[in-house]
């Protein structure tokens, strides 16, 4: 940071300036670790029986606190500390699954708010009738991939629908694909002829917020058949810059395909969207219980599942894959 022009790239500078303040968050962490683990040490050797309980208590303290950070120690993966692209798609099932698709969205949306994480909705298409067709989250923070690349998979959810008369239970699924936002993209190179850019109405709240120029920039890559959308900007240069920095990462993301089979790991949607592909069970009928398929890791809590208290599946999953 003190090298001159640093702070000539703001952007670059920012992330930097995040990433030194969180390797300092840590530091300080295990320094204060240290230091109590010495004082508990100082006391023991006092012999001081009358000391006991309050030594037991901090050690009990100490043993929480290192079992938080023993997750960090799972977090050493080429891009688990990128900032990372949530995408959520609905499986089929019309407007059951696209209200599950933007029930995961909102669930989402709560955790980072919960985590003090940045989270920035760069594209969304809503449903027919309700819920979402599709969107696309951009999630800054620390660690960010790293947390979120266990939520990449299919969900499912059984419920009795809201929108069955008959109020019957049905089961929907929701695809969720997780993407780290990799470093030197914008030295892919991108031909104007493989373009195809689509301009239109931005979805908004309506009201004031209303936006009502084609400011939303759709970009479709011919040769790939790659498709990018942002429509989080006012402005139509701005959606068209952020739009073409998702399609170099996609594009980035597609030649390292090509080499070996890290984009798969990296992904790990499954091809289906249906029964036996998912990740996680969320059972609201005639049971509640939220259970991971491959962590076996459940709670009976749906609703704080439902308001994004999920971070105990993420460090579940982490766990077990570090175990393998």
């Amino acid at each position: 940071m003190g090298v001159s022009g640093f702070w000539d790239d703001q952007n670059n500078a920012n992330k930097l300036a995040i990433k030194l303040a969180n390797l300092e968050k840590e530091l300080e962490k295990n320094n204060d670790l240290n230091s109590r683990l010495t004082n508990i040490k100082d006391i023991l050797l006092m012999a001081d029986i009358s000391l006991l309980d309050e030594v037991n208590l901090e050690l009990e303290a100490i043993e929480k606190e290192i079992k938080e950070l023993e997750i960090k120690t799972y977090l050493s993966g080429k891009y688990d500390d990128s900032d990372c692209y949530l995408e959520i798609h609905p499986g089929a099932g019309g407007t059951e699954s696209c209200d599950w698709a933007d029930m995961l969205k909102r669930m989402y949306l709560r955790f980072c708010e919960k985590n003090n994480y940045q989270a920035e909705v760069i594209e969304e298409q809503k449903g027919e009738e309700a819920g979402i067709k599709s969107v696309t989250i951009l999630i800054s923070g620390d660690h960010s991939y790293g947390y979120f690349k266990g939520e990449k998979g299919v969900h499912r959810l059984v419920r009795i629908s809201p929108f069955d008369s008959n109020s019957r239970r049905h089961t929907s699924f929701a695809s969720v694909t997780i993407t780290p936002v990799f470093e030197g993209v914008s030295e892919t190179e991108i031909k104007d002829k493989d373009l195809k850019i689509d301009v239109f109405h931005s979805s908004g709240a309506g009201g004031q917020s209303v936006n009502t120029s084609d400011s939303a920039v759709r970009i479709t890559h011919l040769p790939t058949k790659i498709v990018v959308t942002c429509q989080v900007e006012r402005s139509q240069l701005k959606n068209k810059e952020r739009a073409m920095a998702m399609l170099q990462n996609k594009l980035y993301e597609l030649e390292l395909s090509k080499h070996d089979e890290l984009v798969k790991e990296l992904r790990g949607a499954a091809d289906s969207i249906n029964f036996g592909s998912q990740i996680r069970n969320y059972v609201l009928e005639p049971y509640k219980l939220v259970k991971d398929c491959r962590t076996s890791y459940e709670t009976s809590n749906t609703d704080r599942v439902l308001d994004g208290d999920i971070l105990d599946f993420m460090k579940a999953y982490l766990k077990k894959k570090e175990e393998k």
